[in-house]
């Protein structure tokens, strides 16, 4: 993409995504070959059908200039959607080493997205990677490593459900002390359906030499971010895993998680593929009530009294603290992708604080990790940070060909 200095120049377009394909080829060990400027409204899912353009005007700061993939066909239906000034290339390369734009978006299969965002940063451009930051902690680590010698770039995550003022109230409740300290949190994410002829589609999805993992990697990257960014990290994490317990595939499709945090609060994570309709229901217990997130709604359960005052103080037996139950107002506009490229574009342009700061992209990875690691090694323990040596060489007894770097 070309930043827009004079933001009334811009065409306020999304970002062009897809599913890069195989074709061995100079550049990245395996040559996957697919890196965008910019999302567009053109975009491809697996299985190759394409979508509806979304609403110009959105993103006035910035403006498509060129397209990479190795897939020629969809170089050519980008350029019908945007014309013949729009620059293509066939490979990442080529793109990043064009001169032809100021930042790009790293939307490739996972183990690409931190050699990609490398190579880019090395080049002198600012650079925007789609979730997750890669598949394994080491690799991440190199790349924030690289974005560390370059502070002059913007590195940042496509971490869009950031921008959801319900999870930012939610944030604002525990930062502030209202719900006092976190004794316990719960979430039930299975409403991550996925049927089997998703995965029959073929391609790299549901594979751990293309994708790394399943639930995990593909759908569960912004829930565990999430859940990090509001609630903290934990210390450490044991899990109960299933692969291929509800489709023909070889990750993982239903977890069970426990967290401890060094408060001594405790954690549960729960996803699958295979439930329907599902549940989205977050929890989180603190020593002045209760917080709950479910059907778009926030809920704060108040304690009149703090419970461990209440404990001290109450000498009658049977009993407990009175509450309250309080729908919590929640404003603000979902501005969901665009409004993470808007935050992008304001940090190069104008300094604005990073919504979703690229560091903070292996935040969730550790916690994805851990919990693949415990179930690889009996349901163990897995304390954070994860020991990434450990993960890589038991990701490597998964994958068919030697781990890409």
């Amino acid at each position: 993409v070309r930043l827009c200095r004079r933001p009334e120049k811009a065409y306020g377009r999304r970002f062009f995504t897809g599913r890069a394909l195989y074709r061995p080829g100079p550049g990245p060990p395996g040559g996957y070959h697919k890196v965008s400027a910019a999302r567009c409204p053109l975009r491809t899912a697996a299985g190759r059908r394409l979508r509806l353009p979304a609403p110009a005007g959105k993103t006035p700061a910035v403006y498509l200039t060129a397209v990479a993939d190795i897939d020629p066909e969809r170089l050519k239906s980008a350029k019908s959607v945007f014309g013949e000034d729009l620059k293509t290339f066939d490979s990442a390369e080529a793109l990043i080493y064009s001169g032809s734009c100021d930042a790009v978006l790293i939307s490739v299969p996972h183990y690409y997205h931190p050699s990609m965002a490398i190579m880019a940063m090395e080049a002198g451009l600012h650079v925007l990677v789609e979730k997750p930051a890669g598949v394994y902690t080491k690799q991440v680590e190199r790349m924030d490593a690289v974005a560390a010698r370059h502070p002059e770039l913007v590195y940042c995550m496509d971490f869009n459900q950031r921008t959801n003022p319900l999870y930012q109230k939610v944030k604002e409740l525990l930062e502030s002390g209202e719900l006092g300290q976190m004794k316990r949190v719960i979430w039930i994410v299975t409403d991550w359906y996925r049927s089997q002829s998703y995965y029959d589609q073929g391609g790299w999805r549901a594979t751990w030499d293309g994708e790394g993992g399943g639930v995990l990697l593909n759908q569960n990257p912004h829930n565990l971010d999430l859940w990090q960014w509001m609630c903290g990290m934990p210390k450490r994490v044991k899990a109960n895993v299933y692969y291929g317990k509800h489709r023909n595939i070889d990750v993982e499709d239903d977890v069970t998680a426990l967290v401890e945090y060094e408060n001594g609060a405790t954690g549960c994570y729960i996803t699958t593929v295979g439930d329907a309709p599902g549940t989205n229901r977050l929890e989180i217990d603190g020593e002045r009530g209760k917080l709950v997130v479910e059907d778009g709604k926030l809920k704060f359960y108040r304690l009149r009294v703090p419970e461990p005052e209440f404990n001290a103080s109450y000498k009658k037996g049977l009993g407990k603290p009175e509450v309250w139950e309080c729908e919590i107002p929640v404003k603000g506009t979902y501005t969901s992708h665009p409004g993470i490229i808007n935050n992008f574009c304001d940090a190069i342009l104008t300094g604005e604080k990073r919504i979703a700061p690229g560091e903070e992209g292996i935040k969730g990875l550790q916690i994805s990790n851990a919990i693949h690691l415990s179930s690889w090694l009996g349901g163990e323990w897995v304390e954070l940070p994860v020991d990434g040596e450990l993960f890589l060489e038991k990701l490597q007894e998964h994958c068919k060909e030697p781990v890409i770097a």
